[in-house]
């Protein structure tokens, strides 16, 4: 029994159709990324040599930057295609940090390393009144006058 050219331009239709739902389907669980993924992005090894006083800094520096990575893709997110430009731009990057932060929280851990006590900022010293040069007044010669 021959079949028509348009019932083929049906059947094709739907198996591309599904081919398309089976390939979303596939790929909507690389968009939830775990520990596993992200630890793929960076040394595992990198910071085994280092000592607390290096990783308490390095934890600061990641921190931040998580912090800025994920400003930078909230802020994308607000513009026409924000989603898209915000996976393609700062996605990969998000996750290598992620991945360097696990790691350094694990060597932080090994090395039983604790937070250095935070000082207070050393108060800046009060400018002397020597120091500060006199306004000028309305009399004196050179001076121009306050337009107020």
């Amino acid at each position: 029994m021959p079949v028509s050219s348009s019932h083929r331009r049906r059947i094709s239709r739907a198996v591309g159709v599904l081919a398309l739902l089976a390939a979303g389907a596939g790929l909507s669980g690389c968009a939830s990324v775990g520990d596993n993924m992200s630890t793929a992005f960076a040394d595992p090894a990198k910071y085994d040599l280092y000592e607390c006083k290096q990783l308490e800094t390095e934890r600061a520096r990641i921190t931040g930057r998580k912090a800025e990575l994920n400003g930078l893709m909230a802020k994308a997110e607000t513009g026409v295609g924000g989603s898209v430009v915000s996976e393609l731009a700062y996605r990969n990057e998000l996750i290598a940090v992620q991945g360097q932060s696990k790691f350094a929280e694990e060597a932080w851990r090994r090395n039983k390393c604790q937070e250095s006590p935070q000082s207070p900022p050393e108060p800046k010293p009060a400018a002397s009144a020597a120091a500060i040069p006199p306004a000028p007044s309305a009399g004196v010669k050179g001076s121009r006058p306050s337009s107020r």
